[in-house]
Parts: structure tokens; C-alpha cells; sequence
């Protein structure tokens, strides 16, 4: 036995650089910074959620980089570039540093969002001047795209893309009018979209965030022009049905409510308000309707755009219009966020991504 345990203790001391011992692995951060067409890369400390630069960060990219997502091996990534009409891929090394693979490949004009459903074998660019998603197939060693059939049109601008957590489902929003909002809903086979029946579904006004319980059972949408969160129920076919307390009001101290996210535990949902520079919190009930937090605010630096949670779910990375990322740390038991760090990156980030 004590043969045993020093083994394992002298093994945990060898990669104490990249995991500690019944810890979280060392997660990179990759940021999307579109102004100055800039990749920006930090290590993640598993243990403390401190963000260290990468040597050469930030790396010059392709023009105005808009969405990264990465790959759940942990090999590659894949950024859009709206300034170009394409999409970047990216490897990663075992320091965390990207090395881009050419050529890119062709997508919509000027491409806003990515998604990748949770195999990796599969990748959505939605496309805002084209008004339209393509589908592409993953190549598991090289992260190489082939496109899946023809692009699906949409009609109107995205303003935001989710796929359910089985992947079967793709939602995207966009504002039809200056008062009404639309989710349009696809069911997946194999890459391949088909509308859902019943599909679009009306949500609020300018339905800029969205996001989708762990489970996949229900549906949240952020109003920015009526500061309120729409829910809705998801049935087996992928169809929406709206609860009946939605539109679900904020507070008056909550104001432009502009990205949601469900952290990885499915307990929480947090809303980010840009106008009043803070987060709002919310437990989920089991029938979906949300309930504010104990400390219902939480604040942050100017103007939060979006926020991202590491695979852990101790840590939130908040993006910031002032050119910052803010960094919380999730207490499970409550859901009450504490700020731990600001990084400046010197102009705003549109997209962040974490490794598993």
C-alpha cells in the first residue's frame, strides 16, 4: 500500500502544472476581440479561476472575428470571421497556444454565430446579411468542415443560435418587428435542419440572448427592449409553449437585459443587463419558472455583453463593452456570484470559449 500511494503521490507532483490531484484540469480561454481582429488566450487557474496571458497573446486573427467554439477534444477550434465571410480553424498545442489551418472555409455573408453540438461532429454558422445557417461536418482528427446539403435561409438577421443539449434541436432568434420577436426552431439528423412544426415561435422584442435548461426542457429568451425573460416549455417534437408567467419582468435596477446563460448544475439562470452593468440571478423550478436569487445583483464593470461558465462550474467569465473580462466565482449551494478579477483586453470581445 505505501508503494502504492507514493506512486500515485509522485505521479499527481509530476503534472502539478496542468492538474492537481482530485482537482479540475487547466482550462485556456479564448477570446474573440472583433475591433482589432485579435484572438485573446489565458490560462485558467482550476483552483482559484485567476486568468494568466499566454505568451503572444493577444494573436492576430482574421478580420473582425465574431464566435469561437471549440471542439470537445480539446484539439481544435473554429472561429467566424465576419470581415471575410468565413470560418478560421484553429489547433491547439498542449500550452494552450492556436496555430490557424488554411485555407478557411467559406461560409454566409458576414457570419455571427457558431454552435457544435456536444460530440463534435457537427458544426452551425448562422450568417446576418445572408440570413441563413450552413452545416458542416466535423473531421474528428483534423477539425476539418465539409459542408452538410444546401444552407438553410431564415429570412431575418440572427440575433442569437442555441442547440439543445442532445443536439436534436437548433433555436435561433431574431427580431421581426420593432415590437415582436421569433425563435425558429429546426430538429438535426445528421447536419441536416427541418423546421418544426409550429415553427417560428413569437417571444419578445429583440430576443438577444438565449439559452437552454440542462435538460433540455425549457427555453429562455432575453427582451432587451421590454427588460423581461420569456420561457417556454420544449416538447419531444421541439416545439415551444410559452409558461404562464412569461414574459417573466425584471426589476427596475436591471435594465437591458442583453445574454442568459443556465450554469452547467441547471439550477441557476443568470441575465446579463447592460445598461445597468450588473447580473441578475434566478434558481429554476422544476416546471421551469424562475425565482430570484437571495442577493438578487450582482455587479459588474460597464456594460456585460455575455457571459460563459468553464466546464466546472465554479467560474463565470462575464465579457464586458468596455473592453474587459470579469471574472465571478459561482458558489453551488446558493448561486451568489463573487467577483474575483477584471482583465483588459483593450477593446470589446464578442465571444469566449473555455476547454472542457
Amino acid at each position: 500500500m505505501l508503494k502504492k500511494a507514493t506512486a500515485l503521490f509522485l505521479v499527481c507532483v509530476g503534472i502539478a502544472t496542468w492538474m492537481a490531484c482530485g482537482k479540475n484540469q487547466t482550462h485556456f480561454v479564448y477570446a474573440a476581440v472583433p475591433g482589432p481582429s485579435e484572438l485573446a488566450v489565458y490560462r485558467e487557474d482550476p483552483n482559484s479561476g485567476v486568468l494568466t496571458a499566454l505568451t503572444g497573446s493577444p494573436f492576430t486573427i482574421g478580420p473582425t472575428p465574431q464566435s469561437v467554439v471549440l471542439h470537445p477534444s480539446g484539439k481544435f477550434f473554429y472561429v467566424s470571421n465576419a470581415g471575410q465571410s468565413n470560418i478560421s480553424l484553429f489547433t491547439i498545442s498542449s500550452t494552450g497556444v492556436p496555430t490557424e489551418v488554411t485555407p478557411r472555409t467559406a461560409t454566409g455573408t458576414t457570419p455571427l454565430l457558431l454552435v457544435m453540438d456536444s460530440t463534435g461532429a457537427f458544426l452551425y454558422a448562422a450568417s446576418a446579411f445572408s440570413n441563413n445557417i450552413y452545416a458542416y461536418s466535423i473531421d474528428p482528427k483534423s477539425g476539418a468542415l465539409t459542408v452538410v446539403g444546401a444552407p438553410i435561409g431564415i429570412g431575418l438577421s440572427p440575433l442569437n443560435m442555441k442547440l439543445s443539449p442532445n443536439g436534436n434541436f437548433l433555436y435561433v432568434t431574431s427580431a421581426e418587428t420593432n415590437s415582436v420577436g421569433i425563435v425558429q426552431a429546426f430538429s438535426v439528423d445528421a447536419g441536416v435542419l427541418t423546421p418544426v412544426a409550429g415553427s417560428p415561435f413569437q417571444t419578445g422584442p429583440n430576443p438577444n440572448g438565449l439559452a437552454i435548461s440542462t435538460g433540455g426542457d425549457f427555453l429562455y429568451t432575453a427582451d432587451s427592449a421590454i427588460n423581461s425573460i420569456s420561457e417556454f416549455s420544449i416538447d419531444s417534437a421541439g416545439a415551444l409553449t410559452e409558461l404562464p408567467d412569461s414574459p417573466f419582468g425584471q426589476a427596475s435596477n436591471f435594465s437591458n437585459p442583453v445574454a442568459v446563460l443556465v450554469d452547467p448544475s441547471g439550477k441557476y439562470l443568470y441575465v446579463s443587463n447592460e445598461n445597468s452593468s450588473n447580473l441578475s440571478g434566478y434558481t429554476i423550478g422544476s416546471d421551469g419558472g424562475l425565482t430570484a436569487l437571495s442577493q438578487t445583483s450582482f455587479t459588474t464593470g460597464s456594460q456585460p455583453n455575455f457571459t460563459v461558465m468553464d466546464s466546472s462550474g465554479k467560474y463565470m467569465l462575464v465579457g464586458l463593452q468596455s473592453g474587459s473580462i470579469q471574472v465571478f466565482v459561482l458558489d453551488p449551494d446558493t448561486g451568489i456570484l463573487t467577483a474575483e478579477s477584471t482583465y483588459s483586453i483593450g477593446s470589446t470581445p464578442s465571444s469566449i470559449a473555455i476547454t472542457q
